[in-house]
């Protein structure tokens, strides 16, 4: 789950991370207002779930009140990467001396948390990574310990030259790993975090990115999900227990289970297609999962073909069937339909699709080289 900008750094701010104070705008006099309490420049920023958004023009420098209102209003309703901004953070200007990255990452390989720092803040830590991966230090944390005092003040003084500011520093990445940890996070960063003329360190922007997994045990966690600021499929998705995400290509997929999900999208990918979508309707053999799942895949489009791949152990293919001649009947399905049923009740299902008038393979293969050849016919085997 992603959350705003000013919901990560109240996060931070709980944990005694210096941040700076803002306040949150909807309207343009809102922001006005806000900017006036503050005193002096100010700076405007779209609170949307979606990166480069000062790139985008959603970040502005504000000199005064009435400056703020214009940038404020220019701001709100512009479009980010599809999405629309509702909100704006109103925080005070900082005079700032250098800028550096810190961070921490859920990381599957050393199956550990990891810090990642950099002198180089300010930028995407994606793009030092490319230009410039020295520039980047790492340490892996043992979660049975945590973040040890000696690790933190080793990772400061790969940031600072200063003895008060490697403190200052250490006591921040101490903050960040509590704040990660307490919030269930898989990703939590600061960036940049500044230095100003007077020696002063504040976290001036701020990432936090939530596991799904642990919502379940932190609902006031999952009291910050703006459904409003996320695509709208994937809200539909989630409220109707299915698993996905929306991807570039052309060809929608309907899976049961992330495994063959994943192995499905390295099919439709060797066989020169592109994937619109990673759909898991998990293990269960409800057909209402169908219909939401088709409805989902139906509302995207660039979908061009769809393409079931079912195998069924738990999930049963005659659920499946049921639900795709329902989904057929509630919903206009403007492209092909592709269709592969094999496992519990295989027999059952063909005989369901057969009487609607629609085929069948028990091939992955068959059904995936099918799919590729009606979303692009050059590309087709």
């Amino acid at each position: 789950m992603n959350i705003h900008e000013y919901q990560a750094k109240e996060i931070l701010r709980a944990h005694g991370v210096p941040v700076p104070p803002g306040e949150v705008a909807t309207t343009a006099q809102e922001a006005q207002r806000i900017a006036a309490g503050f005193g002096g420049a100010v700076v405007v920023k779209a609170q949307v779930h979606a990166g480069g958004r000062g790139k985008a023009g959603g970040v502005k420098l504000a000199r005064d009140a009435a400056e703020a209102k214009e940038r404020a209003g220019a701001i709100l309703g512009m479009k980010i990467k599809g999405l629309t901004v509702q909100k704006v953070l109103i925080t005070p200007a900082e005079e700032i001396a250098s800028e550096a990255y810190v961070g921490v990452i859920v990381d599957r390989a050393s199956k550990s948390p990891v810090f990642m720092v950099s002198r180089q803040g300010g930028i995407d830590i994606e793009e030092v990574a490319a230009s410039n991966p020295d520039a980047i230090q790492k340490l892996a944390v043992d979660a049975r310990y945590g973040l040890l005092p000696f690790q933190a003040y080793w990772l400061a003084t790969q940031l600072y030259d200063g003895i008060a500011q490697q403190r200052a520093c250490a006591r921040i990445l101490r903050q960040l790993h509590e704040a990660f940890v307490a919030s269930g996070a898989s990703l939590a960063e600061i960036n940049p975090l500044i230095t100003t003329p007077a020696g002063e360190l504040k976290a001036i922007d701020a990432k936090i990115n939530i596991d799904d997994n642990e919502l379940d045990r932190r609902p006031e966690i999952e009291a910050l999900r703006d459904t409003s600021a996320e695509p709208e499929s994937e809200t539909i998705a989630r409220e109707a227990g299915l698993t996905f995400i929306q991807l570039e290509g052309n060809i929608g997929a309907v899976v049961n289970g992330a495994g063959l999900a994943m192995a499905t999208m390295d099919l439709i990918k060797f066989y020169g297609g592109e994937p619109a979508n990673f759909l898991d309707i998990g293990g269960s053999s409800n057909p209402e999962k169908v219909v939401n799942a088709l409805r989902i895949i139906t509302g995207d489009p660039r979908v061009k073909v769809i393409c079931f791949n079912i195998f069924g152990g738990i999930t049963r293919c005659d659920d499946v069937a049921n639900g795709i001649v329902e989904a057929t009947k509630r919903i206009a399905i403007r492209v092909p339909l592709v269709i592969r049923l094999t496992g519990t009740n295989e027999e059952k299902a063909l005989e369901i699709l057969n009487a609607a008038g629609y085929s069948a393979t028990t091939s992955m293969d068959e059904v995936v080289q099918r799919a590729v050849e009606l979303a692009n016919p050059s590309a087709g085997a």
